[in-house]
């Protein structure tokens, strides 16, 4: 929609599923761009029930990280107000994303996007390193890592919870063993009867 008006800064975000909210939490980004760039501020409810107004000034964001983390007390994220600048090629560039991620990535497939982040100053990226292991297409159960883009984990039929993090397993060890790089997931994991959320499950 923001593409459509002619305002530039969220072309990224077309095609990725998720919330706004999820958006800011996780400093989503893509092609260059990411969430941290046009954030102006962040309203957030805290488990007291309290509101607050957080300014961009005040935030520290990183790759696929943000504060909101590590707010013990963060109940939710309940608004952001992005800062947009209007471009006439805001609606092209969008549409040229869109074309590469239909292209690059296993659109209309069971997946949670990207699974690891990419790894920092080595100039390859995780899905490079997954593939160069020769992982493509390798399963556990119904989990199986996509033909087209190799971090990003399908579910090909019947995939349970576990099977998924079987499979999270099984690539990071391989890739560690070939070439000496610890993955890190850039998914969060969601813990059965705790109200907490981990971005890794090894800790």
């Amino acid at each position: 929609m923001c593409s459509i008006k002619g305002l530039t800064g969220l072309e990224f975000a077309g095609g990725i599923p998720g919330t706004v909210g999820g958006a800011a939490y996780m400093n989503a980004g893509a092609n260059g761009q990411e969430t941290a760039d046009v954030v102006d501020s962040v309203e957030i409810v805290t488990t007291e029930g309290q509101c607050q107004t957080l300014h961009r000034v005040d935030l520290s964001f990183g790759y696929r990280s943000s504060p909101f983390q590590d707010m013990q007390d963060l109940a939710a994220i309940a608004a952001v107000t992005f800062r947009l600048r209007h471009s006439e090629s805001a609606r092209r560039k969008q549409l040229e994303y869109l074309e590469r991620r239909r292209s690059s990535q296993p659109v209309g497939e069971k997946s949670a996007g990207s699974v690891f982040r990419n790894p920092s100053n080595l100039g390859v990226s995780a899905g490079e390193l997954i593939d160069r292991a020769g992982l493509k297409g390798v399963r556990v159960g119904g989990a199986m890592v996509s033909n087209i883009h190799a971090n990003f984990f399908v579910n090909s039929g019947e995939s349970t919870s576990r099977d998924m993090l079987q499979l999270i397993s099984l690539v990071k060890e391989m890739v560690y063993q070939k070439f000496g790089v610890q993955l890190k997931e850039e998914v969060l994991y969601v813990y059965p009867h705790c109200n907490y959320l981990n971005p890794n499950r090894d800790k």
